[in-house]
């Protein structure tokens, strides 16, 4: 089976090296890539926004199977075009893909499906901004309704800078979405989707905010780990049950049903799970982690997903053992990165790259805010963070910083679900 894998992200370069690993898959190519992917699969610089152009180099690569990464594709509709080309393709619909899209169109699915998440209003002129503020707090959480790149999102207890965001993303033009905040630890789950079949991968907890001890602004993910030692064994399953299952079942219904991959980020207290949201896509950096312990051939697992047999597919098999991920951001991340910096130490493994470029003498440079992420793996969570800081110890880029916290509070015992 030959695969080509879109985008250019730290992602992508970890689901390239799980595909080439699996026996059944004969080449990986990835459009448009990055420096780092270079060294595992063949890149080609094509427009991923175009279903036209992905349809156009699958064919011409003959790929049995196009995996598409990123969000913005997926909204899009390019996997509808490259299905309605013949070719099998890991990722939902537009209108499927409105479940991260659109966060309105999520809470009116969930709403529908009867699952928990956090009550919500949806503000598109500011003359009504704040009345429905009034209606929020002492906690206010402020979403971008579309599309934010993980980083369109403001938790706070202070009312002035909520508004203050609110009022940025009107002006810009984007509905704000105000929610009740959700109490508990956060998980994130990823579950490979066919219609009404669900198959969840190991649960994770990414670290959204920049700084050590959740400081600073929210970004795209400083990192993250699995599995999650602090979540009962048969929580899982609960997620399942009473998240995924409804909501794919709902989609079904509505005529849009669900294919690839369904991420559900959630809060988890006395009650049981809530959604924060949902991603049409794998997470990143969860996804470096999770198939880091993955022992179970991805591509068959994700053609199964993309042809209707997912049902048919044997239970997935995990390694024993931990997986870290550690961000390595450009300085000013999350705001305005600064590029075109040399990185050394980069070429070993555990190394995924995101932002990276060749320099014009040859090396490697920065081309991003996420640089390169790091993975560690052992026995448990803290050997796997010992690995992941040994390995982000060696690897240099100048102004760069990362999280030295990533997993530490499930390793020191201080999470745990509210009763």
């Amino acid at each position: 089976m030959r695969v080509l894998v879109i985008g250019s992200g730290a992602r992508e370069h970890a689901l390239l090296i799980a595909l080439a690993a699996d026996p059944e898959v004969s080449a990986v190519m990835c459009a448009p890539g990055n420096a780092g992917i270079e060294a595992v699969a063949q890149t080609y610089p094509v427009d991923v926004a175009s279903g036209e152009a992905v349809v156009s180099l699958a064919r011409e690569r003959g790929a049995d199977l196009v995996v598409i990464g990123p969000e913005v594709p997926l909204v899009l509709g390019v996997a509808e075009a490259v299905r309605e080309a013949g070719i099998a393709c890991f990722g939902p619909s537009a209108a499927a893909a409105r479940i991260e899209g659109s966060k309105a169109f999520a809470k009116d699915v969930m709403e529908s499906a009867g699952v928990r998440t956090a009550t919500s209003e949806v503000v598109d002129t500011p003359a009504l901004l704040d009345a429905a503020l009034n209606r929020f707090g002492p906690t206010w959480v402020v979403k971008d309704d579309g599309l934010a790149a993980g980083k369109g999102v403001v938790v706070t207890q202070d009312r002035l800078t909520a508004r203050a965001h609110a009022a940025e993303l009107l002006e810009l033009g984007h509905p704000v979405l105000l929610e009740s905040f959700l109490s508990g630890p956060e998980v994130s789950l990823f579950c490979l989707v066919d219609g009404e079949t669900v198959v969840p991968l190991l649960p994770a907890q990414d670290h959204k905010r920049v700084g050590d001890g959740d400081t600073g602004p929210n970004t795209g993910g400083m990192g993250a780990y699995t599995p999650l030692p602090w979540l009962p064994d048969a929580m899982v399953q609960r997620i399942v049950d009473e998240v995924v299952a409804p909501v794919a079942a709902e989609m079904v219904a509505r005529g849009c049903p669900f294919t690839g991959l369904l991420y559900a980020g959630l809060a988890v207290d006395g009650e049981g799970p809530a959604v924060i949201e949902f991603n049409c896509r794998f997470g990143d950096p969860e996804t470096q982690a999770v198939l880091a312990l993955l022992d179970s051939p991805l591509g068959a697992a994700l053609y199964a997903a993309s042809t209707g047999t997912l049902a048919d597919l044997p239970p997935l098999q995990w390694k024993k053992g931990s997986a870290v991920t550690v961000v390595l951001a450009a300085e000013n991340y999350p705001g305005r990165p600064r590029t075109g910096d040399a990185i050394t130490g980069a070429d070993v493994p555990g190394v995924l790259h995101a932002g990276t470029a060749h320099g014009k003498n040859g090396g490697l440079v920065s081309a991003g805010g996420r640089v390169l992420s790091v993975v560690g793996t052992g026995d448990d969570l803290a050997a796997a963070r010992t690995e992941a800081y040994d390995i982000m110890a060696r690897v240099s880029l100048t102004g760069g910083h990362f999280r030295t916290d990533i997993g530490l509070s499930a390793v020191e015992g201080r999470i745990s679900i509210p009763s």
